[in-house]
């Protein structure tokens, strides 16, 4: 199998069947045509798709004149999410609902690992969500009849498939893509009261969820962001206030991790409105103090911690909604620390990540790798790199054996830190098997 396209450039080359000769040859086409000269070539275009090198707004220019591509978009979405090939959220509603959860299944076949909603798109997309009031569900009059013992059986499956460790759910996405699209089918063609209709989505919606984190895990974003709209959709269609803000503050963590913290704070903000749960609204104030934390803005990101402590630690009248009842002491602990280390509080984050990696139950292994990166990351920040290393290999090691590429990633990300202590021993081996890993 071809290796996965990971840049827009690359993807609408192929769209048009051209080669990067091709590509050269059409702005050099275009360039004439005004008069100019394009300066492409294909070491050029290699730079660009693999992320080396940003072409000059004249380049960009010449490129969307190539792909027909209209100026106003070049300056909407920025590079390279103008170029061909992007697409924005189906708008809320029951008309949509089955429509976008056939996109997210066919999305998981897609070769677009580059490609997220852009910041317009997810605006869009959340103010709907607060405003729109869903569509009452109504019975549908067509196939044959949904058996509510079918749901309760797809219920039950689909939560212990979520549920089992991390080391074990590496290996059930299958099995889940094959529920959800089991849902899918008996929403499209089934017959089924209200009652049962609803029970339909709601479980669509966490089907979409846990299988967009799969997604996101691998550093599939747009397909991600497919499961996650098909899951907003279904979420709405049943009237789920609490799930919606839910992936909304997914799409918000995504952002943030591929460095929109200002699309974070946005989204975040949408679904606070949404979930009145204090499991759920810690949550919520957590992932948008880390935005804040990125962005620089202490006031903003301590305020949103101190409301994040609160709802921890306020009584609640029921349970947790499910797609954040493993919200813990534990992670407030290590993402407050976090944000301690996005601000230069070094000391004090060295101790709060400590207090959340004792707290952290064993079955929530990848959470645990993620957090060890953290605590890396603050080490080397103190310069201690005996210390990091060890952290480092830690995480590398349980991100192997629990197969977690997100982990991986964040590993690979560390190592620029480590290139200029190659003296220290462990260094050098480390990196090479980073390298080969």
């Amino acid at each position: 199998m071809d290796d996965p396209i990971r840049h827009p450039l690359a993807y609408a080359r192929g769209q048009r069947g051209w080669s990067q000769g091709d590509l050269v040859a059409s702005l050099d086409r275009v360039a004439r045509r005004h008069g100019l000269r394009s300066g492409a070539d294909k070491t050029a275009v290699s730079r660009w798709e693999n992320w080396r090198k940003t072409p000059n707004l004249e380049s960009q220019l010449l490129i969307a004149e190539a792909f027909d591509v209209p100026v106003t978009d070049v300056e909407a979405y920025g590079w390279p999410y103008w170029l061909p090939g992007r697409d924005s959220p189906l708008p809320l509603g029951s008309a949509y609902t089955v429509r976008a959860l056939h996109d997210a299944q066919r999305a998981s076949m897609d070769r677009r690992n580059f490609m997220a909603y852009s910041a317009i798109s997810l605006a869009g997309l959340a103010s709907q969500w607060a405003a729109i009031e869903p569509d009452r569900l109504t019975s549908a009059l067509s196939g044959k009849r949904v058996d509510p013992e079918l749901v309760d059986w797809l219920e039950d499956t689909s939560a212990k498939l979520t549920a089992l460790p991390t080391e074990q759910r590496q290996h059930t996405i299958r099995l889940l893509d094959a529920h959800l699209s089991t849902v899918t089918e008996l929403i499209e063609e089934g017959r089924y009261s209200e009652t049962t209709g609803s029970r339909l989505h709601l479980l669509a919606a966490s089907l979409a969820t846990t299988c967009g984190w799969y997604r996101f895990d691998h550093g599939r974003h747009w397909a991600a962001g497919k499961f996650w709209g098909a899951a907003l959709q279904s979420a709405h269609a049943a009237g789920d206030r609490d799930h919606g803000a839910g992936v909304l503050s997914d799409f918000a963590y995504q952002s943030n991790w591929l460095g929109k913290p200002r699309i974070s704070v946005d989204q975040l903000g949408h679904a606070l409105s949404g979930t009145q749960h204090p499991t759920a609204r810690a949550l919520l104030f957590l992932r948008r103090a880390r935005a804040h934390a990125a962005l620089g803005e202490r006031t903003a990101c301590y305020r949103d911690l101190s409301e994040a402590e609160a709802a921890l630690g306020a009584e609640a009248g029921d349970s947790a909604p499910g797609w954040c009842a493993w919200m813990s002491p534990a992670d407030l602990a290590v993402d407050s620390g976090q944000c301690l280390l996005d601000l230069g509080r070094t000391d004090e984050a060295h101790a709060r990540i400590s207090e959340g990696m004792a707290l952290l139950p064993r079955s929530r292994d990848k959470t645990r790798g993620i957090f060890l990166t953290y605590r890396a990351k603050g080490f080397l920040q103190s310069n201690d790199v005996e210390q990091a290393l060890a952290v480092t290999g830690e995480s590398l090691d349980l991100a192997t054996r629990i197969g977690a590429p997100r982990c991986v990633a964040l590993v690979r990300d560390l190592a620029p830190a480590f290139e200029p202590h190659r003296q220290v021993d462990g260094v050098p081996e480390f990196l090479e098997q980073l390298r080969a890993s």
